[in-house]
């Protein structure tokens, strides 16, 4: 499905299947109306922020020197992308990747510059959906490029802190801010976890009470789905920040190298979070099956009492139903209350063994 006045935008992924590779082309939903800007420039000493609309905008602009942030949220307009590019040296393999929303978490090294393609996810409770967006970077010499689907906000206590100077990011320049930006993405998924953990938690409990409704197996199958796409995004993450930590590139310094070490440590601890809530929700099936079991097997124990209780009963006063000329009892006068009697104190009888062998 195109998008008017970008015909090179695609929604599914298929879409992409027949073009050269390094062909520009938006596949993902658009989640901004207007494509934005947002230029950041830092040094130990000074701190700019200077918003665009349009990228031609810049044209009056003049840098200052230090390290340059520049953060595009919306990725739909395709000759912006390209402009971007050119201007940055980018491949048009790795601009292709950045408007790919679909994209593996990965890490790659062109020399020049460093690409790192992210996932960030935000969970709501209330109406248990997980809404997912790409957050691509790209480290060079001086500064950092990153593309955001939409402005989420996930960046600005960071760029707090450098307004601020709070902490070594002016100092460290480039390096440090990647590894900054880093570590706020991986730092979201502790609070998506833990907002899944507490969901995760609350179903348990309802299962162990015996609070299972229809809709308890369909909201499993989405805790399973909705883990299983964290660790689609923490797995391959993991792997391409232990290749950053231990690679050679001359663009990350060693004093950020001992941060991304921060940073793996966290998104191990993140998978073994993804790996235990995935146990309990696939043990929360088979505790769903024996829920419902035992759900079947009071119900099925309580008809089996009540059938049992009327047997006797029904024989009883089946006997009354028989074609005989002579049964003394139909012409004694206390005969029907007698019966009736004898009917009661069987029922009641049963129903107190019943009780004594806790069988309702």
């Amino acid at each position: 499905m195109s998008h008017p006045g970008h015909p090179h935008t695609a929604t599914r992924l298929g879409h992409h299947a027949g073009h050269a590779p390094g062909e520009l082309v938006h596949i993902g939903e658009t989640k901004t109306a207007e494509p934005r800007l947002l230029l950041i420039e830092f040094d130990p000493a000074h701190y700019r922020e200077t918003p665009f609309a349009h990228l031609g905008d810049d044209q009056a602009h003049q840098p200052d020197a230090g390290t340059l942030w520049l953060n595009v949220y919306g990725l739909q307009d395709v000759a912006m992308m390209a402009e971007i590019g050119q201007r940055f040296g980018l491949h048009p393999l790795v601009l292709e990747d950045i408007l790919n929303t679909h994209q593996r978490p990965k890490i790659e090294d062109y020399g020049d510059y460093i690409f790192i393609v992210t996932h960030v996810f935000e969970y709501h409770p209330a109406s248990r959906t997980l809404n997912e967006d790409q957050i691509s970077m790209v480290l060079g010499h001086g500064f950092v490029l990153t593309f955001q689907e939409r402005p989420a906000g996930r960046f600005q206590p960071l760029r707090e802190r450098l307004k601020n100077a709070v902490g070594p990011a002016r100092r460290l320049g480039a390096s440090y801010l990647a590894y900054s930006l880093l570590d706020v993405i991986v730092d979201h998924y502790f609070v998506t976890l833990d907002q899944l953990g507490d969901t995760v938690d609350e179903l348990d409990s309802r299962l162990l009470a015996g609070q299972a409704n229809t809709g308890t197996l369909a909201r499993i199958h989405t805790l399973k789905m909705t883990l299983l796409a964290l660790r689609r995004a923490l797995w391959p993450l993991r792997e391409a920040v232990m290749t950053l930590q231990h690679g050679d590139s001359g663009l990350l310094d060693p004093e950020t190298r001992l941060y991304l070490r921060d940073v793996y440590d966290h998104l191990v601890h993140l998978l073994e979070t993804v790996d235990l809530q995935r146990d309990l929700v696939a043990g929360m099936v088979d505790l769903y099956v024996s829920t419902q079991s035992n759900l079947l097997n009071r119900e099925m124990r309580f008809l089996t009492v009540i059938a049992t209780l009327f047997m006797p009963l029904t024989f009883i006063s089946s006997i009354y139903g028989m074609n005989f000329d002579y049964m003394p009892e139909l012409h004694w006068k206390w005969g029907y209350f007698a019966v009736l009697g004898l009917m009661a104190a069987i029922a009641g009888g049963m129903g107190y063994l019943f009780w004594r062998r806790r069988w309702w």
